[in-house]
């Protein structure tokens, strides 16, 4: 897709208007939200007095890389560190296997292939999550595109059993979210109440993310076993929130409210706050909109600057990938607004930037992305870094 480069000082104007700015702009959406709030999880809007009372990280941060992890990964996507931070499980999109690498010597082991996985264009295994009991049912999740769908299903990790052997068959838990050659979505992730979410894209064909009986262009939320989740703002639906793109990135702040990374077209990437019920605008909207039907961003970057994926929670600031941008973006934050404007680090320097995960405190995961067709394998492997991030 056509993307075009505006001059750097516009770029740069665009986002110190857009950090501090409300995130609210409307956010009733059309689809009742109102000020309700999921069980377990927190509404995006902050009070005057509850964003008075939190403090504020500093505008300016720091990223420093501590080492490489491992490298020689294909397609990397999906990752997910073991509870015991011992390990780190990463997703395949085009080979379709999951791989554990030892996090301390980089070592990896291929847990196995997972069956039905129909790589095409942006499709193929993409997110994975472990199962919020994992200590006690060893279960993985992951998002992956089918011969006809993108389905969600979890399997068995028994690493008892011999190398390429050690995931279960796939249990398909939540099918029928809309495949295409592009904007597949993929992101999943346990929130704070136990619940999964998944953000969707709309394949493509954008009249489906206005459609609230559609599961495209979403961010999905589901019960462990796939029904949608108690509380959920639209009756006997999965659908948490609609008016996406090609949702790519979740994460929850220390107050347990939920942000979301997505692309956009030729203008404007969003990081948004995300409240139940509410519409994100696509694709009426592209990044801020004065109609207060839209919930607005907290953040935008114009295309070339992002093309935002994984994000990540740490230091009071969400941290953000960034694939043809090939930077992470920092946005540090007070209640659901950023604070400061964003700042990019380690721009050009490792090529694409796919996934960003805390590894708690103030590390990060974060995984690069050049084999995955539009980038640049010849400047270095896919392969995984450890941060330190202020």
């Amino acid at each position: 897709m056509l993307r075009r480069a505006l001059p750097a000082v516009l770029a740069t104007t665009a986002l110190l208007l857009t950090a501090g700015c409300s995130s609210s702009g409307g956010g009733g959406g059309s689809g009742g939200g109102g000020d309700s709030t999921a069980p377990g999880s927190t509404s995006a809007n902050s009070s005057p007095s509850e964003r008075a009372a939190e403090q504020a990280p500093p505008a300016k941060g720091s990223v420093k890389v501590l080492r490489t992890v491992s490298t020689g990964l294909n397609t990397p996507w999906g990752l997910a560190p073991l509870p015991d931070g011992s390990a780190l499980l990463v997703a395949s999109r085009d080979q379709g296997t999951i791989t554990k690498v030892d996090a301390k010597t980089g070592r990896k082991t291929e847990l196995g292939k997972v069956s039905g996985v129909s790589p095409a264009g942006e499709g193929g295994l993409l997110g994975i999550a472990l199962s919020p009991d994992y200590a006690s049912d060893h279960m993985i999740y992951a998002y992956f595109t089918s011969a006809s769908d993108n389905r969600i299903v979890r399997m068995l990790y028994d690493a008892k059993k011999p190398s390429g052997e050690q995931l279960g068959a796939p249990d398909t838990i939540f099918k029928g979210i809309p495949k295409g050659y592009i904007h597949n979505g993929g992101r999943i992730a346990f929130g704070p109440d136990k619940m999964l979410y998944a953000g969707t894209g709309e394949s493509g064909d954008r009249g489906l993310a206005q459609d609230k009986k559609s599961l495209g262009g979403k961010i999905l939320r589901l019960t462990p076993e796939g029904d949608p989740a108690p509380g959920n703002p639209f009756p006997d639906s999965a659908v948490y929130t609609y008016g996406h793109r090609n949702v790519q990135g979740l994460a929850w702040d220390s107050e347990q409210r939920l942000f979301a990374s997505e692309f956009g077209q030729d203008t404007w990437d969003e990081l948004n706050a995300i409240k139940p019920g509410d519409n994100y605008g696509w694709p009426e909207a592209e990044g801020r909109s004065s109609d207060p039907k839209y919930h607005n961003p907290i953040a935008q970057w114009h295309t070339d600057d992002a093309s935002p994926s994984g994000i990540a929670y740490a230091e009071g600031s969400i941290w953000m990938a960034a694939l043809k941008g090939q930077r992470l973006w920092r946005i540090p934050l007070k209640g659901t607004e950023a604070s400061a404007a964003p700042q990019a680090f380690l721009t050009g320097k490792y090529g694409r930037l796919r996934t960003v995960v805390s590894a708690g405190g103030d590390k990060l995961w974060l995984t690069t992305s050049n084999t995955d067709g539009r980038g640049n394998p010849k400047s270095g492997d896919d392969r995984i870094l450890e941060l330190e991030v202020k």
